[in-house]
Formats: structure tokens, sequence, C-alpha cells
């Protein structure tokens, strides 16, 4: 199992990207990133001219080595935030941390909540239970009782789900978690980064070649920076609607 954990986390650090043809690598799968809920708290914040945002995730949301930091998709994500948002002070405090099970993650919430103060969470979670077998509607049970501290916390939230790999894919049974997130979602109105979508369309069109594991942190980083990207505009997605209800509202 040890062995299994490593190389699972590990694919989405180590992945040989072989970018198809002049396409861009981040547009193709665009369609995939659709905001289905506003975020309101985000919208606020963006009134105040300041913005934070906290991923609380695992192993995959971050990358070794001395300027893994600054590669990784919640940095890159910042950065993005930045330049479409000039005038605002953005932040983006990763908090990612190895083989944490939804449950881990969720018991910090209320010192998260205290010392950081976000107005986003992105919530990347499900590996870590697959791996250790936690039973799926447990897994649910924490979601649901997760978002509840977080929105009272004065938080907008999106649920990142598991990455997909061709390599461990039929050794460990994600879907049951990737679906838990989507139920849950769908019932309190939250939206889905669909990593592990946007990742299957990628290996299947040849965007990045998933099979391929190497020790390449640069093509590991172009892999990030676009998710970084993507969850750049799934978050202005958000705002935009919740921009849109505002109007709906002064107009009735």
């Amino acid at each position: 199992m040890k062995s299994l954990a490593g190389a699972l986390l590990g694919v989405f650090t180590y992945a040989t990207v072989a970018l198809a043809g002049s396409g861009d690598a981040c547009g193709v799968v665009a369609g995939l990133v659709q905001a289905d809920s506003a975020l309101p708290r985000v919208a606020a914040a963006l009134k105040n001219k300041s913005l934070t945002i906290v991923v609380q995730g695992t192993a995959s949301s971050a990358l070794p080595g001395p300027n893994g930091t600054m590669a990784a998709y919640p940095t890159r994500l910042e950065a993005v935030l930045q330049k479409k948002l000039p005038g605002i002070n953005v932040r983006v405090i990763s908090l990612a941390k190895s083989r944490q099970t939804a449950a881990d993650m969720a018991a910090t919430f209320p010192k998260v909540l205290n010392d950081e103060k976000p107005q986003l969470v992105i919530w990347q979670t499900g590996t870590a239970d697959a791996m250790r077998g936690v039973a799926p509607d447990e897994f649910q049970t924490t979601l649901e009782k997760g978002i509840g501290k977080l929105q009272e916390g004065g938080a907008d939230i999106i649920f990142m789900n598991p990455q997909y790999s061709p390599r461990t894919d039929a050794v460990v049974a994600t879907t049951p978690y990737t679906e838990a997130i989507r139920w849950v979602a769908n019932g309190s109105g939250i939206n889905v980064f669909d990593r592990q979508g946007i990742m299957r369309q990628w290996g299947e069109l040849g965007t990045f070649d998933l099979m391929a594991a190497t020790k390449s942190l640069d093509t590991a980083a172009k892999v990030h920076d676009c998710i970084g990207h993507l969850l750049a505009d799934l978050v202005l997605q958000g705002v935009a609607a919740a921009g849109d209800e505002a109007k709906d509202k002064t107009k009735q």
C-alpha cells in the first residue's frame, strides 16, 4: 500500500508532458470549467480590494524541490488572479499536506478560519480517503459537516476532486469519492473543479502523457500552471455569477 500511495501521489507531480501540436494545453479542457454557483463572499472581498484564498489539500497540490512552491498551482493561481484583478491584494495560502483525509482537513478548519480569515477555501480531497478505505458514506458526511463549518466561518468553497492517472485508476477506486463530492456540491450549491475529468480528457486527447512518469519538474510545472489558470477562470466565473444575482435582487 505504501508504494502504491507513493505512485498515486507522485504521478501528478512527475508526469511527462507531451503537448498536442500547437493547441493550447489549458484551453482544450476549458469546457469542463463551469461555475454553477455564485461566490458571494469572494465578490464582497473584491469590493474591499483584498482577497484571501486557502488551498486545503494533499501532496498533489504541491511540488517538491527548492522551487516547488513557486511552480505549484496555488502559487500560479495567485499570480493569475493578481494579473486579472489589478488593484486587488490577492493572497493564496497553501496548506497542502501528504495523505490528509477529508476528516483530517475538516478538523483544522476552525483554526484556519480564525488564523487566515479566508473568503474562499479550495478543498482538494478524496484520494487519501480512497487509499485508506474510508467508507464513502462517512466521507460524504465529513464533507457536509465541513462545508457547514466553512460557510459559518465566512468562506465560499470550491471542491477539487481526485486526480486521474491511467497507472492507478484501475487499482484505487476513487469514483465513489468523486461522486460523493459531486452529490454534496449539488445539494449545497458549491462549485466543483473537476480535476479528474480535466486530467482524463488531457490523457485521452494526448495533451499530456500521463503514463510516462519521470522526475521532470519542468513538465510537471506546466500541468500545475494550467490548473492555476483554470481555477482562476472558475473563481472569476463565480464572482460574475454573484454580480448577476445581486442585479436580479435589485430588480425585484
